[in-house]
């Protein structure tokens, strides 16, 4: 059987289950991670906390989500890939070192997503040292800050045996999950909720605060573009808007990452320290 290239169809069907197969793989690495914590912080449930992250950080999410958290006496925090500096793709692109010092003059936290985009499963530890080397001093330049950043893995793809590496890099590492961090909390892997299309799934985010009142914790909600057009990652700028304003309705207190961490007590700690006010388990 050919395929209209010409070319036989069994190569193309091979890509796609070989694909299939590392899609499968990552969610189990990322399970076990969940199930097996390299450490805990203990995240306090006496009041909603909520954090509004963007990854990649498109300019749209500059030019109007940064405006809307502002508008609402908000910031965000932005996690930041030097490698995709000023890239143009379908539907965005991406903000460049002026947008960066921008983000940062106007108050909002500045994180690291690696500086290629690499899933991390991918990449040998070497490769992952020199790596997030090349994005520390990418964004040093741009926002000079001396002790750890906090880190969003790229894909929310973890990687179990890069654990270690992580929690001396950073102070805390974002994943996805779909959840609420309450109580014993792995600062390695956050949970996070993603604001993305369609449109509907949007519109019901609002849930997930519903959820945090009824039971207090730290809500992290993740997104890319904010634009008229929105790629399958992202939103428009009315849901974004109405999401930050329930949030505050519903009597949130919004945090960067930063902020958040500060909050709850986890003092800022440089590489290879150990925080004796940090509860681990």
């Amino acid at each position: 059987m050919l395929e209209a290239s010409g070319m036989p169809a069994r190569p193309a069907r091979l890509a796609r289950l070989s694909a299939q197969l590392d899609q499968f793989a990552g969610r189990m690495e990322n399970r076990l991670i969940r199930a097996i914590p390299r450490e805990t912080m203990e995240v306090p449930r006496q009041e909603p906390i909520v954090s509004f992250t963007f990854d990649d950080v498109p300019d749209s999410a500059l030019d109007v989500g940064a405006a809307i958290l502002e508008a609402n006496g908000a910031r965000g925090t932005f996690y930041i890939s030097g490698g995709l500096e000023g890239q143009v793709e379908p539907g965005r692109t991406l903000i460049d070192r002026k947008g960066c010092r921008e983000l940062a003059a106007r108050g909002h936290e500045i994180g690291c997503h690696s500086f290629g985009h690499h899933d991390i499963r991918q990449v040998d530890e070497p490769a992952l040292t020199d790596d997030l080397a090349r994005n520390a001093a990418y964004l040093d330049a741009i926002d000079p800050r001396p002790a750890p950043r906090n880190f969003a893995y790229p894909y929310n793809a973890g990687s179990f045996s890069k654990r270690a590496l992580l929690a001396c890099s950073f102070r805390s590492c974002r994943a996805a999950g779909e959840g609420i961090n309450r109580g014993p909390t792995d600062p390695t892997f956050l949970r996070a909720v993603e604001i993305r299309q369609p449109q509907q799934h949007v519109l019901g985010l609002g849930r997930w605060i519903d959820a945090l009142v009824a039971d207090p914790g730290w809500l992290i909600f993740f997104t890319h573009d904010v634009s008229p057009r929105p790629t399958p990652h992202g939103c428009t700028a009315p849901s974004f808007h109405l999401l930050v304003g329930y949030a505050i309705a519903r009597g949130c207190r919004i945090l960067t990452v930063d902020a958040a961490l500060d909050h709850m007590g986890l003092r800022r700690i440089g590489p290879g320290q150990t925080n004796p006010g940090e509860q681990r388990r």
